[in-house]
């Protein structure tokens, strides 16, 4: 397993004050000897999916794409699968299911073929922008962290104002998550969570939310395990149920008994 800290061989201690006021802002690029492994769940996302990748590929590190089709039923399959065809997206690896899952069971799936150091996990709807990987995997690189959460409601960038119930649920479902585990996220449910490889490879075996549950789900199973979690905040342009909005209120019920169930339990 490659050693994370070699990008910031001095420690991060030792870095002068610019240079990590730079990363902490996703102002510094991130490293080239880098890899990173970005899962993409996707379910019916044919309008967005090849701009998501195009913004991912912006990065100098050399990034691991796994594209994880939820038996998209929009033409989203057909899509991925004339790229591989033509061998346009070498770097990307498009895995299918045979029938609809959810996202915690496209994640499990990417889970099992990530290759990098670093792995993060990127909805395909354009909600969040690549543009802010550096920002998220810093913590990681520089030995502070082993886990990232990316904010929508910790950050002074602007973002798109939508649904006060979503907000207020989002917020509610982060509390309870924060008095089972400890921890004081803002934001327990965003997409944004990066790993360190090992972190994923202890998790994995143990995951069994197959649709949005597998937020709270990663969230209890990394404060059980003590490894230390970073949160930083990123912007967010939230869609509408009318452009495909996809998460509603019996995801929110499924949140609450998640978070109670492996509060405890693996």
């Amino acid at each position: 397993m490659p050693d994370v800290q070699k990008h910031d061989d001095p420690g991060w201690e030792h870095v002068p004050a610019e240079a990590h006021g730079a990363r902490q802002m996703g102002l510094a690029p991130l490293p080239a000897d880098l890899r990173l492994s970005v899962i993409v769940p996707v379910y019916n996302e044919r309008d967005t999916i090849e701009e998501v990748i195009r913004r991912i590929r912006l990065h100098p590190c050399t990034v691991q794409i796994v594209v994880v089709d939820d038996a998209s039923t929009d033409g989203t399959g057909e899509l991925l699968a004339q790229w591989t065809a033509d061998g346009k997206a070498p770097d990307v690896t498009v895995i299918r299911h045979d029938r609809n899952q959810g996202k915690g069971a496209a994640v499990r799936t990417g889970f099992q073929h990530v290759t990098g150091e670093v792995v993060l996990i990127q909805d395909a709807d354009l909600e969040y922008n690549p543009a802010e990987y550096p920002r998220l995997v810093w913590p990681i690189l520089e030995g502070r962290a082993d886990v990232v959460y990316g904010s929508r409601f910790s950050t002074a960038v602007p973002h798109r104002v939508l649904y006060f119930g979503h907000a207020l649920a989002n917020r509610a479902l982060t509390m309870l998550s924060n008095l089972t585990t400890g921890l004081s996220l803002t934001d327990m449910e965003t997409c944004y969570k990066v790993f360190r490889r090992e972190v994923v490879e202890a998790i994995r075996p143990t995951l069994k939310e197959r649709a949005f549950g597998i937020e709270p789900e990663l969230t209890a199973k990394v404060a059980r395990r003590d490894y230390r979690v970073a949160e930083v905040g990123i912007s967010y342009r939230g869609r509408t149920y009318a452009a495909g909005k996809k998460i509603g209120l019996r995801d929110g019920f499924r949140a609450v008994w998640c978070i109670l169930r492996y509060w405890r339990y693996d």
